[in-house]
């Protein structure tokens, strides 16, 4: 099953890379292609999925417009303009981290277009919202890695290809609980200008801005009325497991799966549980590990 490629003009003219592969009758659009293709292509045995680079990074044009309407709203109507080029009427939305606050946007300016939603370990509604410490992922990890990155930041040297394999490494690290699993992570982005490890921190501390200055209130989620899976990893240090929470309490009709021991990408750590309620649910049904979450700190999950 060979994937086509190639190009879509996204919102102002921005050029879009994506790749899309499977020939089901329903269509999943998954943003982040160069990290999101190898893991979920298999998706496809049952879907059209249509895989793309958001603006500024895989091989999509990179831009220069780092103003909130460029980094969240520009990342909306790209999506629509994805939605539009391949012609399909109605959409699920795969999306992970902070990609899914854009995704639950999407739906909420595109209820008409959107099937159904799946957000994997996405970012807080709020992103200042600080958690109860069991409601993290904050640990011993977490404090060694961050000192680490710390000490190479102050190297600066981004363009020596080791002072980036290692950058590369540790970031790998802080993703799953058990660090001797970051091997497991297959992302191969070398040679792509927009994944550098400079441009990569740059991209994140103004997706922090943008997505701080959010309001994202009760009136700006009530037309997201389709199903919604959440997928979070307990020992997320990325995007605290309290935000997962959060989300399904704000959502008109979400349900949360968790994965006690999963961190930022749970499919690493448990892909049984983790594909396995993807499919059921885009089948169009619960799944048996989803649960509807009733309080913010409660045993429901």
């Amino acid at each position: 099953m060979s994937p086509s490629e190639g190009l879509l003009t996204g919102a102002d003219g921005v050029r879009l890379y994506y790749r899309q592969v499977g020939s089901g009758v329903d269509t999943l659009v998954v943003p982040n292609a160069a990290y999101m293709f190898d893991d979920f292509v298999a998706l496809a045995d049952d879907h059209s999925v249509i895989f793309y680079d958001l603006r500024n990074r895989g091989r999509s044009d990179p831009v220069t417009d780092s103003t909130l309407a460029s980094a969240i709203q520009g990342g909306v109507d790209d999506l629509e303009a994805a939605r539009a080029h391949f012609g399909v009427e109605r959409i699920s939305l795969l999306a992970h981290s902070s990609v899914c606050t854009l995704a639950i946007l999407y739906a909420a300016q595109y209820a008409d277009h959107v099937e159904r939603v799946v957000l994997i370990g996405p970012a807080p509604p709020e992103l200042s919202k600080q958690y109860p410490p069991h409601l993290t992922g904050a640990d011993a990890v977490l404090r060694e890695i961050s000192a680490e990155l710390a000490d190479l930041r102050a190297e600066a040297r981004w363009h020596d290809p080791d002072f980036c394999e290692k950058w590369g490494a540790l970031i790998r690290k802080l993703f799953v609980v058990d660090p001797a699993d970051a091997g497991k992570i297959n992302w191969d982005v070398r040679g792509l200008p927009n994944e550098t490890p400079l441009k990569l921190m740059k991209g994140w501390e103004a997706a922090a801005r943008a997505l701080s200055a959010l309001n994202i209130d009760a009136d700006t989620l009530a037309p997201v009325e389709m199903p919604v899976l959440i997928i979070h990893g307990r020992r997320d240090r990325q995007a605290a497991y309290g935000g997962a929470r959060d989300w399904a309490l704000r959502l008109p009709n979400a349900r949360l799966v968790t994965v006690d021991n999963g961190a930022h990408l749970p499919w690493i750590e448990a892909p049984d549980l983790v594909f396995g309620s993807i499919r059921e649910f885009l089948a169009g049904r619960w799944p048996q590990a989803a649960r509807a979450v009733t309080a913010l700190d409660s045993n429901d999950g």
